[in-house]
């Protein structure tokens, strides 16, 4: 169930939707109760805090049928008459955005009445039992290596309530989301690495549990990589573990394919739909309903139910991803893809689970098909330049083939470069593995941060390294 507080703020919304109606061909009314805890354990420091992403408040979207307004609040218990003057007087429109206006907006607004919920185990255990338990895995992290200069665990919690009222449609939805962390600050050789294990779950037990056993894989990384060398730069075949292939599906056909890119002119992709973009094997999605994970909603926060998108069948681009507002410019149906960083900022099409999809080759075979190259692992940065379709991509860490065989060379970091179109195209086998990382967040340039998830099979393709 929602939380008792928009709960109790149901009645008041959806008399002012009533209320704004009497002004306005659609209103809708956005309803956020979203809690988020940090848990930091580390040799010497123990602390809990809040995380970015708490907030409580309301935004009422409105269109005249010529454009959008929006106004946000942090509470609708106010006389709903006396606000909704409020809100209307408000809305003084300059004569430059009248001329922005577009010629007729119509949206959908079906008759739905949904709670959705997905069941988790939050509640049930407190703070004092999560410090415990990351306590544990710091004292077992740090006994093994006296090269550790500090290390421990941390563990994030999300809790998501939203209501959304308009006319005809009620919705409301529950769910959680847990990112757990082993982290090591490890110094040898007169080099000094920050490095991490990390677990994700619905549920606060699972995301514990799964840290278990991964303070010797962590240590056994630093060692490696305290002594890795920076790569010869040149082109090489590569392989991406699965993080790296998120990366690459996030950075050079996720953010490419946010329409309200295309309203602005500002992606190339929106005259590549139709054509081919990558080779003939790949194939690529998006979505809420794509998977589970921390960037998985039953509705964004246009009202819009979670889809499934399909972006890339067999190497063609075949659709992108949208918001309302962008939706309605486009004459294109929303993708359930208007995410707010938070109920005060504005609605953009953002990505959610982004991915490539598995194939049918075995791991071990694209290993040994390469007779030089480098498996490159742990997502670090990367960025997209979506009018010219340049990406740098950047790898925490690359080990290097030699023959068909992994050796003991790592490489880091290890930047990918090139064009789009190049490196999507030179694909040439897919893993039949798959893993979806749902740990991270994106913002849309270098603001409004909404929480993503990326993933997929591993990659064989060809790239420039440095």
């Amino acid at each position: 169930m929602v939380s008792k507080f928009l709960e109790s703020r149901r009645s008041n919304a959806k008399k002012l939707v009533h209320e704004l109606r009497k002004n306005f061909k659609y209103v809708s009314i956005l309803g956020s109760d979203c809690i988020g805890k940090n848990y930091r354990v580390l040799k010497n420091t123990t602390d809990i805090s809040e995380s970015w992403s708490t907030e409580s408040g309301f935004v009422i979207k409105m269109t005249n049928g010529n454009a959008f307004y929006e106004y946000s609040l942090d509470d609708i218990s106010s006389d709903v008459k006396k606000l909704a003057q409020k809100i209307v007087s408000s809305l003084n429109i300059s004569d430059d955005l009248h001329k922005k206006e577009i010629t007729s907006i119509e949206v959908e607004d079906e008759k739905m009445v949904k709670s959705f919920v997905r069941e988790n185990d939050l509640h049930k255990y407190d703070d004092k039992y999560i410090i415990d338990r990351l306590s544990k895995y710091k004292d077992e992290l740090l006994s093994l290596s006296d090269n550790l200069l500090n290390g421990g665990a941390s563990l994030i919690t999300l809790e998501v309530n939203k209501l959304f009222i308009t006319e005809n449609k009620e919705l409301d939805q529950h769910y959680t989301w847990i990112n757990s962390y082993l982290n090591a600050i490890y110094g040898a050789n007169d080099n000094v690495i920050n490095q991490r294990e990390s677990a994700y779950s619905k549920d606060l037990k699972e995301a514990l549990d799964m840290l278990e056993g991964k303070s010797a894989k962590l240590i056994d990384k630093c060692k490696h990589l305290v002594n890795a060398k920076p790569i010869t730069p040149g082109v090489y075949d590569v392989i991406t573990d699965a993080s790296i292939t998120g990366l690459i599906a996030h950075e050079a056909f996720g953010h490419g394919v946010e329409m309200d890119q295309f309203v602005k002119d500002r992606a190339l992709a929106k005259n590549y739909v139709g054509k081919y973009v990558a080779s003939p094997i790949t194939n690529m999605k998006d979505g809420a309903l794509s998977g589970l994970s921390t960037a998985s909603y039953f509705f964004d926060d246009d009202g819009v139910l979670a889809h499934d998108t399909q972006i890339i069948k067999d190497g063609i681009l075949v659709s992108g991803i949208c918001d309302l507002t962008s939706s309605r410019e486009l004459d294109f149906n929303p993708t359930g893809n208007g995410r707010r960083e938070t109920y005060k900022r504005k609605a953009y099409t953002r990505m959610t689970n982004t991915f490539i999809e598995r194939g049918n080759d075995k791991l071990s075979d694209m290993i040994k098909s390469i007779k030089h190259g480098y498996f490159l692992f742990e997502t670090n940065n990367g960025m997209e330049d979506p009018k010219n379709w340049a990406i740098q991509c950047t790898a925490e860490y690359g080990i290097e083939i030699v023959d068909g065989k992994l050796t003991d060379n790592y490489v880091a970091p290890v930047v990918m470069s090139g064009n789009v179109l190049d490196l999507l195209k030179s694909i040439s086998m897919i893993s039949d593995e798959f893993e979806l990382e749902g740990a991270g967040s994106c913002g849309k340039g270098y603001k409004e941060w909404v929480r993503v998830s990326s993933g997929g099979p591993n990659l064989k393709c060809k790239v420039k390294l440095s």
